[in-house]
């Protein structure tokens, strides 16, 4: 087992991912691999159980009877029935069955094709480019506040065409309301969460209205087509559905891409062979790009329910059970990946699961992965030597991984 504050083998059986042990937040990879090697199904003090194999999640993920995605029962104790972040919650995409889920996904799925994401591409490199000249001739740089936040922001807020003088507010926003989604919170946390909520809603409520009296381009503008029209052969959302899947498109694709962009350069600055590698051979920028997702993935933590009994490594788990699927363990599962703690940019095949699987699969997955490849190509092009300097802040939640703060010299 490899060295943690581990004492024992049996340590790991006492695991409570609601109050984790020491250094399980900073560092949580040697938990995960005492868990995949002693426990890879393991009752929580609460009824729930993690799951860390990889095997175990994909069949999760694909098996949408045994397993749904509803969270109304796990998130009325949580946040309160009826509350600002049930009602988020609960209503949005990803925490949802069909036939909500179905009416959604086929929405956005279909202002993300692979033509519209092509689309996108020219904007996406300007944005970046943007970025990296306010960075050039600066002394010392914060990579997430000046360089990865900045990119999803822009390309969700062009999604929804949201004015470029109103989207101060909403990495605030999603920070608060992905927070919500830690496993524990403080009374100050759920508070947080819940205002952002209401203060998104009243944004949205008055964009919603504005965007009715004058619509974009549906083959552009997801809002205009999540808006639908009378004429339109696909079921409209309600006002509750429309406006919280809105936000959880702001939400989705903001912090997870943030920390994809965030971890790339840390961990290619932490892996100077790796670095040397690929500006040497620029061309692998997308295997690099999915080592990153798997190595260090920006969603570490996933969820369903059980809706019956089922046995998952021999483990026998009643219905109505919460399951809290272990993404990042599941990625450096070893009957899986040869030498999982190697963070090796030329893996191939890369079977990681940090986009999730099944009917549940990230809906933005193509273009998370068009944001990390244009941000990490084209800040080594720029700054090949960059610096890390001393000071970096792990984002210190459990569900995802990233970094709060990264102090970079990017030109010697």
């Amino acid at each position: 087992m490899p060295e943690t504050s581990l004492s024992s083998a049996a340590d790991i059986q006492q695991f409570d991912l609601t109050n984790p042990p020491a250094g399980f937040v900073e560092e949580p990879f040697p938990f995960y691999d005492a868990l995949l090697s002693e426990a890879p199904v393991l009752a929580q003090p609460d009824g729930s159980f993690l799951i860390s194999r990889h095997a175990d999640l994909d069949r999760i993920y694909r098996d949408t009877t045994a397993f749904s995605s509803d969270k109304n029962a796990v998130f009325a104790p949580k946040f309160g029935a009826g509350s600002p972040l049930f009602e988020h919650h609960t209503t949005s995409l990803v925490f949802s069955d069909p036939p909500l889920h179905t009416r959604v996904r086929r929405i956005m799925s279909s202002a993300l094709t692979p033509r519209a994401i092509a689309r996108m591409e020219p904007g996406l490199i300007a944005t970046v480019d943007h970025l990296l000249e306010g960075l050039e001739g600066r002394s010392s740089v914060d990579l997430i506040a000046d360089f990865a936040s900045s990119i999803p922001i822009q390309v969700i807020g062009n999604l929804l065409d949201v004015p470029l003088e109103e989207r101060g507010p909403l990495r605030e926003w999603s920070l608060a309301i992905l927070g919500a989604l830690e496993p524990s919170l403080s009374a100050e946390e759920l508070e947080l969460g819940h205002r952002a909520v209401e203060e998104f809603k009243a944004y949205l409520s008055d964009l919603i209205a504005r965007r009715r009296a004058n619509p974009g381009d549906p083959e552009t503008d997801v809002l205009t087509r999540l808006i639908g029209d009378d004429n339109s052969e696909v079921e409209r959302l309600s006002e509750v559905e429309l406006i919280q899947n809105c936000i959880f498109i702001l939400n989705a694709g903001h912090e997870t891409t943030t920390n994809l962009i965030g971890n790339g350069l840390a961990l290619l600055h932490d892996h100077p062979d790796q670095r040397a590698l690929l500006l040497a051979q620029p061309e692998l920028i997308k295997p690099a790009v999915e080592e990153v997702l798997r190595f260090r993935s920006p969603n570490q933590l996933g969820n369903r329910e059980t809706t019956a009994m089922v046995e998952i490594n021999g483990v026998t788990i009643p219905r109505g059970s919460n399951l809290h699927l272990m993404i990042g363990a599941a990625n450096r599962d070893p009957d899986v990946f040869a030498d999982p703690q190697v963070f090796d940019i030329t893996r191939r095949p890369n079977r990681h699961l940090a986009f999730a699987g099944g009917p549940h699969v990230c809906v933005g997955l193509t273009l998370a992965r068009l944001e990390g490849k244009i941000a990490l190509e084209r800040f080594l092009a720029r700054f090949p030597d960059y610096q890390i300097l001393p000071g970096r802040r792990e984002g210190g939640r459990i569900r995802f991984r990233g970094y709060a703060a990264l102090p970079t010299r990017v030109s010697p």
